[in-house]
């Protein structure tokens, strides 16, 4: 239990659901001309590299609340960040062997989280540009699933569009449950964040929302394409938004021991069912 709590605090759910994720966009583009085998591993090492990053220089921070994540981070700061330069420098060597057009699409978002990792670190706790974490986290793991893909590509279809789009969706719908839910269990004064902003019944009506434009789309890329993996990715993708409707409609289950955090990111390994 103790390596599966570990694996949590250093957010290896999420990197495991980015790299499923990224290998159904692979699959859903399957071109003639196979995605480069590095492209995968190196999505990997920087999710895990920006999380961890941004969980270290989060617990800088004097207003930051003492939750179990963070004083593991600050306990192993030291150690994490020798990790973080390990992954870095991984990274860097993989990278060599990715086509040029990986290369540059990747410096491109990596320069605009770095920014991002940056600006959070030094707003103050209740600026306003930090009321878009939740759709600027979501983009950019969307970018990064499908992007690296892409890039690879001479062009991307209509059904790679839609089922990216129901993505990106379903991140803002993760993010977004996230904060309502920590909202409802923190004690004391709040993180700063749409839920605080937007107030808990505006954003569980966006969630709805959320929830039916991705399970329509889903129904829809069904009944309009004849490819049966683009069927199956868009059913599972609903699948993804719907686990995390129930999370919504029972916060007081989902709450305790955090499962809301264990199950909310491991929608994202759903994918690995289709592949």
């Amino acid at each position: 239990m103790r390596f599966i709590r570990y694996a949590y605090f250093l957010s290896l759910p999420v990197v495991l659901g980015a790299v499923f994720s990224n290998r159904m966009a692979v699959r859903l583009s399957d071109a003639v001309v196979p995605v480069h085998w590095a492209t995968t591993w190196v999505l990997a090492l920087v999710v895990f590299i920006i999380y961890t990053v941004d969980r270290l220089l989060d617990v800088r921070k004097p207003d930051m609340l003492p939750t179990a994540r963070h004083t593991f981070h600050r306990r192993h700061a030291p150690v994490l960040w020798r990790v973080v330069a390990g992954a870095a420098g991984l990274a860097l060597l993989l990278a060599i062997w990715l086509p040029g057009s990986v290369i540059k699409f990747g410096l491109v978002l990596g320069v605009l989280c770095a920014a991002y990792v940056a600006m959070v670190f030094r707003l103050p706790a209740r600026h306003p540009a930090l009321l878009a974490k939740e759709p600027l986290v979501a983009l950019f793991f969307t970018a990064g699933v499908w992007g690296s893909v892409w890039v690879q590509r001479p062009s991307v279809s209509a059904v790679e569009w839609a089922q990216a789009l129901m993505f990106l969706a379903i991140a803002f719908q993760n993010l977004l449950l996230f904060s309502v839910l920590e909202l409802q269990e923190q004690l004391t004064v709040p993180q700063f964040s749409l839920a605080t902003y937007w107030g808990p019944l505006l954003c569980d009506q966006l969630m709805r929302w959320l929830t039916f434009l991705v399970v329509g789309s889903s129904f829809f890329v069904c009944f309009t394409v004849t490819d049966r993996f683009a069927q199956r990715s868009a059913l599972i993708q609903a699948i993804m938004s719907l686990v995390l409707y129930v999370i919504q409609r029972h916060p007081a289950y989902f709450l305790k021991n955090e499962r809301y955090r264990w199950i909310g990111d491991g929608v994202f390994w759903l994918p690995a069912l289709v592949l």
